[in-house]
């Protein structure tokens, strides 16, 4: 922990890189791990372009629950730590894999949302995006500026990410010196590419996750634990860096 701290607190242009795993500790569940009616529904029979043609109220149902969840949480002590990590100028984004909007909520400035966010909708008529504040109503929603289907605007299996994020996450990753890979599986891709971007343009690469990952191979660090365990612990450490 200490010598992560070091590495972090001496960093130029330090990143994080989060997942899911980081939410989870909000009571958030991960991507797969539904509960209840939608154990029998795999995440690729829900989140897809042609699932939503086939049953759009289906998928909303699915959609709304997860909006039902994510309204309840609130930022865990990981979501804050990075916050303050970047509230201290040692970190200077966060690019996420999570679309809940909870490290804005916690305070992160600058996020980097590779997947979109559940908090936005978007009209598959005339293309017009919306923020919504709370979980949908009426399902399907409707556009009301054309009355077309709204959707999640999110990004399912087959989708490319939004390539203003994409590009902006790959120059972060190209520029980085540190990245705290935290809470993620390192298997979806083409997210999964961003540390192994910064790792190969000479960044020293920190993964905190509970369990093995995808990413181990490239980790210059590994601290097993929980995000929301870990991270407090690391900004203490990085603030007697600084001082």
């Amino acid at each position: 922990m200490e010598e992560v701290a070091r590495a972090l607190a001496a960093s130029k242009s330090a990143v994080a890189f989060t997942g899911a795993g980081v939410s989870a500790e909000s009571g958030v569940p991960t991507f797969r791990g539904a509960g209840g009616l939608w154990e029998r529904y795999r995440p690729e029979e829900l989140a897809t372009p042609e699932a939503f043609e086939r049953d759009p109220d289906l998928v909303w149902r699915w959609y709304k629950w997860r909006q039902e969840l994510i309204y309840a949480a609130d930022p865990n002590p990981a979501h804050l730590a990075l916050a303050e990590l970047e509230r201290l100028g040692v970190l200077k984004a966060v690019i996420t894999q999570n679309v809940d909007g909870l490290h804005r909520k916690a305070g992160s400035r600058r996020v980097v949302e590779l997947h979109g966010n559940i908090w936005r909708v978007r009209c598959t008529s005339c293309g017009r995006e919306f923020p919504v504040e709370k979980p949908v109503g009426e399902i399907p929603p409707r556009c009301p500026i054309c009355g077309g289907l709204l959707r999640p605007a999110v990004v399912w299996f087959g989708e490319p990410l939004p390539r203003g994020a994409w590009e902006e996450a790959l120059s972060l990753a190209s520029s980085a010196d540190f990245m705290l890979v935290v809470g993620t599986s390192g298997v979806v891709y083409p997210a999964a590419h961003i540390p192994r971007i910064a790792k190969r343009n000479g960044a020293v690469i920190a993964v905190v996750d509970p369990g093995e990952t995808a990413l181990d191979d490239i980790a210059d660090f590994k601290i097993r634990g929980k995000a929301a365990e870990i991270l407090p612990r690391l900004v203490a450490e990085v603030r007697r860096c600084l001082t």
